[in-house]
């Protein structure tokens, strides 16, 4: 049986690996959720999923996550019903793909909050998909 083109980590394989894992430790501890909530899909572009606690009053019936990934950086959604795709309602945007966690934190309950002042509609590349070297140094210049 061959392996899966689309494979979910849910800890670190890789050095970069690593080094993403260990930010988004920080931005968990920001939020007040449990590193248990994240996973990772290392393909490129590497993306990760953060299940938040509770609802937004405007999606009372649905889960709420943040997304990263390693070209638009963070972005708020909400699980659909049927198990498509998640609905993005707002885009942190830059200048940073891992923008510090208490940033990250501040746009999660800007969202909680339908405050629209932190962040955008409309998703930025705010870096080019690159190497996994070229990851790596992005996430170590946020250490």
């Amino acid at each position: 049986m061959s392996p899966s083109p689309h494979i979910v980590q849910t800890g670190p394989s890789s050095p970069v690996l690593a080094r993403l894992w260990s930010y988004l430790a920080d931005v968990t501890g920001a939020l007040g959720v449990g590193l248990e909530s994240c996973t990772v899909d290392h393909e490129p572009p590497v993306s990760a999923y953060v299940a938040l606690d509770g609802h937004l009053p405007a999606y009372p019936d649905r889960d709420v996550a943040l997304l990263w990934d390693e070209v638009r950086g963070w972005a708020a959604a909400v699980e659909t019903h049927s198990g498509e795709d998640l609905i993005v309602l707002r885009y942190l945007g830059g200048p940073s793909v891992v923008p510090s966690p208490s940033r990250v934190a501040r746009f999660a309950a800007a969202v909680r909050d339908d405050d629209h002042r932190i962040g955008c509609p409309a998703p930025a590349d705010l870096r080019t998909l690159g190497t996994q070297a070229d990851l790596d140094a992005v996430l170590r210049g946020s250490a």
